[in-house]
């Protein structure tokens, strides 16, 4: 009954009140180890169950979007009430509001994964396109890069990786705007065009996470240096593409 826990007052969602203890908190908060490890896992097997073709994969994936559910919504639970019972100011502030940002652009990338698993699972049996099927294999490999250059860049504040994420992105976005002619190719066969159609939805998909790890950059961002800027500004694309001033209008 000393004195030690004078001061220390826990609240009804968990989150410990009093001084430095949002430091604490987010130093045990499960954002960057399992929010983390969940998305980018569930974004692996949704590649490998796409490459393999596997419906046990694709259910793994489908099931294991209730534990990244579970998660975001217990870090948002424990934000909130830090915001409500603390108030916190300066650094304490950005760093709650970046990571409640996070957290959110982490459950839509698993959420990208899973619709990756379910078009995988209605495309079975379809006479698939090598030469589509190894493209999106590659927008794969990318998308596992960039969110994980991203989560790298948040656990170090690494503000020039944050600033990178967008270099990472362009194979993602190039590789997606060409999609849509590879599957139009083989448009007399229609069985080769409906299996073609759904992974053009899978592409979508990963040029997605490509967004939403670029989102999480932004953050990064924020958070070292106290402003937000977007990366890129989808309603004036000419700043990404100066070469639309040429061609006048926005890339195929």
């Amino acid at each position: 009954m000393g004195g030690r826990g004078r001061g220390r007052i826990r609240s009804g969602s968990g989150c410990p009140v009093g001084p430095r203890s949002t430091a604490r908190w987010v130093s045990r908060t499960p954002l960057p180890r399992s929010r983390r490890s969940w998305a980018q896992l569930l974004l692996e097997q949704a590649r490998q169950a796409l490459a393999r073709g596997d419906p046990a994969v694709c259910e793994a994936v489908i099931r294991g979007d209730d534990e990244v559910d579970r998660l975001y919504l217990d870090v948002e639970r424990r934000i909130l009430g830090l915001f409500a019972l603390q108030t916190p100011v300066a650094s304490d502030l950005r760093l709650l509001t970046a990571l409640l940002h996070i957290n959110l652009h982490l459950e839509r990338i698993a959420d990208q994964a899973v619709n990756m698993a379910k078009i995988t699972k209605l495309a079975a049996g379809l006479p698939p396109n090598p030469k589509v099927l190894q493209h999106l294999e590659e927008m794969g490999a990318l998308a596992l890069r960039i969110v994980g250059a991203a989560m790298a860049a948040l656990a170090r504040r690494d503000l020039e990786l944050a600033r990178k994420l967008p270099e990472l992105d362009d194979p993602i976005d190039r590789l997606n705007r060409g999609m849509l002619q590879q599957v139009l190719g083989v448009s007399d066969d229609k069985q080769r065009l409906e299996w073609g159609i759904r992974m053009y939805v899978v592409s979508r998909q990963l040029e997605r996470v490509g967004d939403n790890a670029v989102d999480i950059g932004e953050q990064v961002a924020f958070l070292i240096t106290g402003e937000f800027h977007e990366f890129t500004d989808a309603s004036h694309p000419e700043i990404e593409h100066p070469e639309l001033l040429e061609h006048g209008g926005p890339p195929e």
